[in-house]
This record gives C-alpha cells, structure tokens and sequence, in this order.
C-alpha cells in the first residue's frame, strides 16, 4: 500500500527501537550483568526475554519506566537464577541515556521537520526521556510519555493525548513504529495510519500480526517516500 504524504501534518514517533538503538543499548547493559552471573545467552534470547518481562511488568499498575526497567533486572535474575542487587537493577535504566540514535535517525528528522510537525509518544518516563532527547538534536512539537499518560502503549490513552496535545485530527497524523504490537495495531485500531520500521528482526518487541499501511528499513527510506 501507499501513502499519500502530502496529506499529513504531524508525525508522531515511537522512540525507543524506531529512533534510537535500544537493542545496542539493553544489550550493552544487559550482557556483562548476565555473564558476571554466568549466565551464557545468545543476544537473540536476552532480546526476547527482555520483551517478555518488559511487557508483563507494563501490562501492570502503572510504575515510573526506570522502574519497570530495574524490574526486567530483577526479574531476569529470577529467571536465570540469581538475585539481582540494587546496583544491578539501577544499571539498565542508568544506561538509557548512552543509548544511541540509529545511523540515519537525526538527518532523517531534520528533513522531515522541513515538512511536518514531529511529535514522540514513548513507553519511557520524562526524567529518562529527557536524556534521550538531546541525542535527538531536532525541535519536537510534542512529547508524550508514558509518565504523562499514566500508562504504556498499546493503550489507546497516550494516544488519545497526543492527539488532543497536538490539536489536530487523526486523518493529518501518520504514527510511525518499530513495533507492531506497542505501535501498529493500537494506531491501526484508532484509525491512524502508520509506518512500520523494520530495522532489524522481532527482537525486544512482543509478536503481534496487525499489518502496516507502509514498511520501510530505516527512518531515511521514510524521508525519501516523504519527497523531503
């Protein structure tokens, strides 16, 4: 399917996997905490547990996304068999702010803002995002966090909010995600059209089958399909 760019004003984005490399980043974290232990996984397993424990932890009451991170600590310990100390836990969201942007993230955005408005709604808290976005280096218009919201996507509420923040109708936004089940099918439900970036495989993202209305490999396809 294509899309008709000229219609949008606002792009909103997923930021975590989409904008910057989280997989480097968890990874990066997670590896010397989980060899220290001697606990040998390929990156491939570590990826996916972090997905499973991540979601299970958000599907919860509502907690702070450094909170949720020293629980995916915690929790992979318990899984693997050893007790996670409070240094340990405080690793992985301590490290968030290192994460870097993709190759193509910030050239890309500086192109697309030429165009459109560039919103962020991300499973992340406003202390952590705030790190994050200087890497970004691109003015945004809006920024949704799960903070805000009170909850995680794929709750429709961060989306509703952003929305309502950024004054304008759906049919004028285009969500764009590295997640069909935190971004896809919540936008799809909602009747927001949207972008799938598929930079790498499945990774630390819950299997979901809803179905994009366009695929790209990175953010600078987008900005060549934007015509920016």
């Amino acid at each position: 399917m294509t899309l008709d760019f000229s219609k949008f004003e606002v792009l909103t984005f997923d930021c975590y996997g989409t904008l910057i490399d989280w997989e480097t980043g968890i990874l990066g974290a997670l590896r010397p905490l989980t060899a220290q232990h001697g606990k040998a996984l390929s990156d491939a397993e570590l990826l996916a547990l972090y997905g499973e424990l991540e979601a299970r932890i958000e599907a919860g009451p509502y907690q702070r996304y450094r909170e949720v991170l020293r629980g995916v600590v915690r929790g992979m310990g318990e899984r693997l068999g050893f007790q996670a100390t409070e240094a340990e836990m405080d690793s992985l969201p301590g490290s968030l702010g290192a994460w870097p942007p993709f190759p193509d993230t910030v050239a890309a955005l500086r192109r697309l803002k030429t165009r459109y408005r560039l919103a962020i709604i991300s499973n992340t808290d406003d202390g952590l995002f705030a790190q994050t976005a200087k890497r970004l280096e691109v003015p945004l218009d809006a920024v949704v966090t799960a903070e805000q919201a009170g909850s995680y996507k794929p709750a429709f509420h961060n989306f509703h909010m952003a929305l309502e923040r950024l004054g304008v109708a759906k049919e004028k936004v285009l969500h764009v995600g590295q997640s069909r089940h935190h971004d896809i099918a919540p936008s799809r439900a909602l009747g927001i059209r949207n972008v799938l970036v598929v930079r790498r495989g499945r990774g630390a993202v819950l299997e979901n089958a809803a179905q994009p209305d366009v695929e790209v490999p990175d953010l600078k396809t987008l900005a060549d399909l934007a015509g920016v």
